[in-house]
Parts: C-alpha cells; structure tokens; sequence
C-alpha cells in the first residue's frame, strides 16, 4: 500500500504523512509507503512501481487529501490497481473539522476571560 500525501517543503508536513502512513500500517497489519504529489519524494508513481517491481503486483494507493481537484487526478494516474476517493466527504472528516472548531471556540473564549 502506498498513501500519497499532497507534498510540502515544510518538514512537518512530510512528517505527518509519515506519522499517518505508520497508523495505517498498524491498522493493517502490513506496510505502507508515504509518497508526494509535490515538492517530496518518492512520487507516488514511483512508490507503486517499486513495489509492483518487488513483486507486488496488486498495490493500493489511499490517498491523504480532503477533496477531488489536482492532486487527487494525479494521484489516480498511477499503474496502482486501486485508488481511494479523496477523504473530504467522510462523515467522520466532518464531525473532525467539527470538534477541532469547537475546541477553537472554547480556547478563544477562555484567553478573553483571562
């Protein structure tokens, strides 16, 4: 398996798509690669096919991005034999960006309290 990740310069960002290909991998039960639709490597064309070439002829590719656009079409042009559906329109993605707003709120209203 092979989990693309949009890409960045920043480091940080390169390690969280490490950080999530290491949970996925334990979630199932054998190895992801983390790969980049930009400014990183390797590409995710070029982590299908090192492992089509070890021997792996039947690679998923799970895609790190919230929405259909560029970076999900690029993602589908590889010789992966599956390719996951941006993850955006996930009812847990949603319930996320939910709680994530609310925590916001609260740490707002608390530093005006203060």
């Amino acid at each position: 398996m092979v989990l693309a990740g949009a890409g960045s310069s920043d480091p940080a960002a390169l390690a969280d798509t490490e950080r999530m290909a290491g949970l996925l991998a334990g979630r199932l039960g054998r190895p992801v690669t983390p790969a980049y639709l930009s400014a990183a490597t390797p590409t995710p064309q070029q982590a299908v096919a090192a492992l089509r070439a070890a021997g792996h002829p039947g690679v998923a590719l799970a895609g790190y991005l919230l929405s259909p656009g560029f970076f999900a079409r690029r993602a589908a042009t590889t010789a992966a034999a599956w390719t996951t559906a941006p993850l955006g329109t996930h009812p847990a993605v949603a319930r996320l960006v939910l709680h994530r707003y609310d925590e916001a709120r609260a740490a707002t209203a608390l530093s005006r309290a203060a």
